[in-house]
């Protein structure tokens, strides 16, 4: 008989919404180069000369560099981690000896206080050896206790937790539950206020380090009562703290040295002055986190391409079908003209976000998603094609490649491993909705109200003013622009002519916005249902934004000196191969099988096509679809496992 499973928290489509947006970041005080795309407005000028970083950034990032490098050359094991399924204790005392664990955190504190650009570049290098290290180290400080203590935390937490976290102390992040996802109104964790402490109770799933961590970052709700305003809120919780229980190591098709596990929290007695923020701020926290947080994935997707560029080139060289090698066939030199024109482009658009969080004169947090969706699906398409490419040995594990004598070539554990980057810290489908909000951010300030089914009369009537005049000025400019002018972006045009791929993105940028503003006037209210529409929108614009990265990184080589001329070889190819994707998307935005989708999806789940099961069966175990994550006591034995202990 299968186990209860939890009693799920009721919420409704709207205040779900509601929450999400509460959430958000309301205001824009800086400009950005993406939301400024997706208005049809095509700003240059906020990207282009490319920005630089000082001198002193790139002599600490390039010293550490080196340092990471032997490192990894000589103390990582990748095979092993592979083989066992963890990453070896020697392995991490020597990256927290490197100080690999304080790579963002401020020098004061203990830590390296490496920039933006170089700390995705030291997780690209790392990545490139062992995945499950780079998550390692990523989790641990894109999203587990430092970053958020950098921005929302006191003086006092500070000084209490960074040089713990520079030196010895693994962090976690812990927000998903077994029942809620990318849900959160939903979240069943609670931390109701005790004296000068809150009592936490729940349950966390797919805590990224939490079977290690030593510190961890937990999102609980408060319940509202007098003197405590209540909801979402982020505290530290010491993972030794009594009630704590890892029960469960996860184990997953790929990433198999990442420590990813099951965390109940029971009674958990956690001091108020480990809050993060007020309350009601935690999920407002970990968004604000991830706008910069986000772009360690990416960094770690362009070092994936880079490792699939080079396998590709190897191989394709070494390999002869029909007298020739097969780099020289033009089925498989297409796919490797692929990796390597996207592998420019990918690490155009990390360095490009990387650099522009480091100067923060812009807002990135529509770049850093772009960069993350981008990255995780474009580097999943370039591993499958290197799989392709090797063939029958791309299928094949590189112990048993090794073990007849081959190359140990671990092309499928890479695509295994990079496949949960399209799920990891918001999926590709939550993503394209993050993004498509923001991009319609513009209309919803003038418009909201006018498609809100709950304003009244009079609202709605001061909305349509407003609208009015928001569209007045801004449809016109829609019409026409520099992409139309043969002469624009001449700057552009050094033996290879990159100008009328920027002219392209200014013109696809406006027609971009007139479609947005087409179907916002078409389905009004109904716009967020229509997610294949809007998630190709977005897919629209992340082109728009690689190709534009391209572009400016390519004419900053040529200015360097540091190999121009290929770097705009492979901006052109990888322009024209962009250019093919957009002009189909944008025809997918109003031909396609969307609505036919949504009634067989109806008929799959009401049962008519049942039928279509019969003559097989279903290997998999009995149980419930999602585990009880009832509050309580643990029954299960501790899984925690610290490094070293």
């Amino acid at each position: 008989m299968s186990a209860p499973t939890t009693q799920r928290t009721t919420v409704s489509e709207r205040e779900a919404r509601q929450v999400a947006e509460a959430a958000r970041e309301q205001g824009w005080r800086k400009p950005s180069f993406a939301k400024e795309l997706f208005l049809g407005r095509f700003r240059l000028d906020l990207i282009h000369p490319h920005p630089l970083p000082d001198p002193e950034s790139v002599r600490r990032g390039e010293a550490f560099l080196a340092e990471l490098r032997a490192f990894c050359e000589s103390e990582i094991d990748a095979a092993r981690i592979e083989r066992e399924a963890r990453i070896p204790d020697e392995v991490v005392a020597g990256l927290k000896r490197l100080g690999a664990l304080g790579m963002k955190i401020d020098p004061k504190y203990g830590g390296l206080g490496l920039s933006q650009l170089y700390y995705n570049k030291a997780l690209a290098l790392a990545g490139s050896v062992s995945p499950a290290v780079g998550a390692l180290l990523s989790a641990h400080q894109s999203i587990g206790v430092p970053q958020p203590l950098k921005i929302f935390g006191t003086q006092e937490q500070k000084d209490a937790f960074l040089p713990r976290c520079a030196s010895t102390d693994i962090s976690a992040f812990l927000l998903t539950e077994p029942d809620v996802g990318s849900d959160p109104a939903r979240l069943a964790t609670t931390a109701v206020p005790d004296g000068d402490d809150y009592i936490l109770d729940g349950v966390k799933l797919w805590t990224t380090n939490g079977v290690v961590a030593d510190l961890l970052v937990v999102m609980a709700r408060v319940p509202k009562s007098e003197g405590h305003p209540g909801g979402i809120t982020a505290f530290v919780v010491e993972g030794t703290a009594e009630g704590v229980t890892v029960e469960h190591r996860n184990a997953f098709m790929g990433l198999r040295g990442i420590e990813n596990g099951v965390t109940r929290l029971h009674r958990v007695r956690v001091p108020a002055a480990n809050r993060i923020g007020p309350e009601g701020a935690g999920l407002k926290i970990a968004l604000t986190t991830l706008n910069t947080g986000r772009l360690s994935l990416p960094a770690m997707c362009a070092g994936a391409g880079k490792w699939c560029l080079k396998i590709a080139r190897q191989w394709a060289a070494e390999r002869e079908q029909w007298g020739k090698p097969v780099a020289l066939h033009e089925a498989v030199g297409s796919k490797i003209s692929f990796i390597a024109a996207t592998t420019f482009a990918l690490e155009a658009v990390v360095d490009l976000a990387s650099q522009m969080a480091d100067e923060d004169r812009n807002d990135i947090r529509i770049e850093a998603a772009l960069a993350k969706l981008y990255g995780s699906e474009m580097s999943w398409l370039m591993a499958d094609e290197l799989v392709q490419i090797r063939g029958g040995r791309g299928y094949e594990t590189a112990e048993s490649l090794a073990a007849r004598g081959e190359r140990g070539v671990p092309a499928e554990q890479m695509l295994r491993d990079l496949r949960i980057n399209r799920i990891f810290e918001g999926s590709t489908e939550i993503m394209h909705l993050l993004i498509a909000r923001e991009a319609v951010d513009a209309h919803l300030s003038v418009a909201g109200d006018l498609i809100d089914p709950d304003t009244s009369l009079q609202d709605k009537a001061k909305a349509a003013a407003d609208a009015g005049v928001f569209y007045a000025k801004w449809l016109p400019k829609l019409v026409a622009g520099p992409g139309q002018l043969p002469s624009s972006f001449g700057e552009f045009k050094h033996g290879i002519d990159l100008s009328g791929h920027l002219r392209f993105v200014e013109r696809h940028a406006r027609k971009l916005a007139r479609a947005t503003f087409y179907g916002m006037s078409r389905w009004q209210g109904r716009m967020e249902t229509k997610q294949g529409f809007l998630g190709r929108i977005v897919d629209i614009g992340a082109e728009l934004f690689a190709m534009s990265a391209a572009c400016v990184r390519a004419e900053r080589l040529r200015r360097e000196g540091d190999h121009g001329r290929e770097a705009y070889q492979l901006a052109d190819a990888f322009c024209h191969q962009s250019r093919l994707r957009v002009d189909d998307l944008f025809t997918r935005l109003w031909s396609n099988t969307d609505d036919l989708d949504r009634k067989v999806v109806k008929n799959v789940l009401n049962g008519s096509y049942d039928w279509l099961e019969d003559g097989i069966l279903d290997p998999s175990t009995d149980g419930p679809w999602i585990a009880d994550a009832t509050p309580g006591p643990s029954r299960e034995p501790s899984a925690r496992r610290p490094f070293g202990g």
